[in-house]
Order: C-alpha cells, then structure tokens, then sequence
C-alpha cells in the first residue's frame, strides 16, 4: 500500500483549514489533558495526517490554575533547567511553580508530549495557556469550538 503525501495546492490547503479549539482545565488530570491536547496539535485524528507536516489545529487552555495532579506528584515533581554555566542547575518543585505561574505547569506537560523534531517548535506556537477564562475572550473573534475530553 503505498503513503498518501499531501503535495502543491492540496497541501496548501491543508495548512489554510486549521480550527481553533478550547479546552476548559478546571478539574482535569494534567497528563490526561496533555496527551488530548497534544494528539489535536500535532493533527493526529484527522484522516489526512501526515508525520513530516503541521497539520494540526490551535488549542486555547483556560483555567490552568485548576488543574489537578495525582497522587504524590505535587510534593515529589520537580522541573529542572540549566543555564549552561557550571553550577547552573536550576530546579523549582511543581506546587511552587503552579502557585507563581500555573500556565507553565500545563504548557510544559503538553509541550513535553509534542515529537521532539524539527516541527516541535511550530506546534507549540499555536498552543495558547491561561490562568482563568480570560483567555476566552481574548481568542473570540477565532470562534474556538470546546474540545471534548
């Protein structure tokens, strides 16, 4: 069988059809919301998918803040990060990180889900995270319809 490859102006179209969509946060596992959303980012469930081009469509997260983790994850999770220097590693535990900015909790574990290749950058782009429902209105004249999860 052979791989059907999107070419010229039918891929063209392909990028010109991207949707919006909005996820409501509040009350959802974290890894659960992020592998949903990654999968619409990355434009897995539409049947012209195709691994070598961005295909997927814009997601709007609102209410990060209500976002909730399981188990001991709150207490023993930590983020790291190195600023290249000797020395220079740094490490914040996730109930700090989702007191102080609780958009960066979400944003990591859906950007972390995303491929790690030359797209990853591009479909994180069309990722939005908001603390609250502000973000809604923000994004209104897109018309985001709710993603069911």
């Amino acid at each position: 069988m052979r791989t059907y490859v999107p070419k010229g102006q039918e891929a063209r179209d392909l990028q010109a059809g991207k949707q919006w969509f909005v996820v409501d946060a509040a009350g959802q596992v974290l890894g659960r919301l992020a592998t949903r959303v990654a999968r619409v980012l990355i434009g897995k469930d539409k049947p012209v998918f195709t691994p070598s081009m961005d295909c997927g469509d814009h997601v709007v997260v609102i209410n990060a803040e209500k976002i909730r983790l399981t188990g001991n994850k709150l207490d023993q999770k930590v983020y790291y990060r190195h600023s290249g220097y000797p020395g220079g590693l740094k490490e914040i535990p996730v109930r700090r990180l989702q007191k102080e900015r609780p958009d960066a909790v979400v944003r990591e574990a859906i950007v972390g889900m995303l491929p790690k290749n030359k797209l990853q950058a591009r479909r994180a782009r069309k990722l939005r995270v908001y603390v609250g429902a502000d973000g809604l209105k923000r994004h209104a004249g897109q018309k985001p319809q709710p993603l069911a999860l």
